[in-house]
């Protein structure tokens, strides 16, 4: 089974991920780490860290894909999140493979900037953290980005039927919800 959980930077998708492989002992793979190493290793690819959610998402596809089918095939188990997934593209997997694939997206449409920016603060006081050295401003305009491409995401969970749970308020408790989900504890 591959849990995956994509969605917009900073609404929860990493501490939902991790929780979930250590609660079912399950593996853990972060697609951000293998944009990076587009990014790093290949950047002939055109991948890299500094483009738009859904342009990145829509160049990672063909590895991505292949590299779920490939995990189905061998029957891996695996928690897989990032953003590099959009619910119109990873549709004709879950249609053809319903009972190997759970897949969530998480955002936030609604959240106080500020607020979020506080969050983020808060949070990135590690130097591993990306956002660490980030300017004030640079993080606005970061979380308004994220406001816009969540807008995207709940529109094409709508239309291709997926599940999109929102971490604008409440935001653990959000991610509870769609841990329920994902794990079929309830909804």
């Amino acid at each position: 089974m591959l849990v995956v959980i994509s969605g917009a930077s900073r609404s929860g998708k990493t501490l939902l991920a991790q929780n979930i492989a250590a609660e079912e002992r399950m593996s853990y793979v972060s697609l951000d780490w293998i944009m990076m190493g587009f990014t790093n290793g290949i950047p002939e690819y055109g991948i890299y860290d500094k483009l738009f959610p859904d342009v990145i998402a829509q160049k990672m596809w063909p590895f991505v894909k292949a590299m779920f089918e490939s995990m189905i095939y061998v029957d891996t188990d695996c928690v897989i999140e990032g953003e590099a997934i959009l619910p119109e593209l990873i549709k004709e997997l879950q249609l053809n493979y319903p009972d190997k694939i759970k897949l969530c997206f998480l955002g936030y449409k609604d959240v106080n900037v500020q607020k979020k920016l506080i969050e983020i603060r808060d949070f990135s006081n590690k130097k591993n953290d990306w956002l660490y050295d980030k300017s004030d401003a640079y993080i606005t305009d970061h979380i308004n980005n994220m406001i816009a491409h969540s807008k995207l995401i709940i529109k094409s969970c709508d239309e291709n039927g997926m599940r999109y749970v929102d971490t604008s308020v409440n935001f653990l408790s959000s991610l509870e919800l769609a841990k329920r989900y994902l794990l079929k504890t309830g909804e």
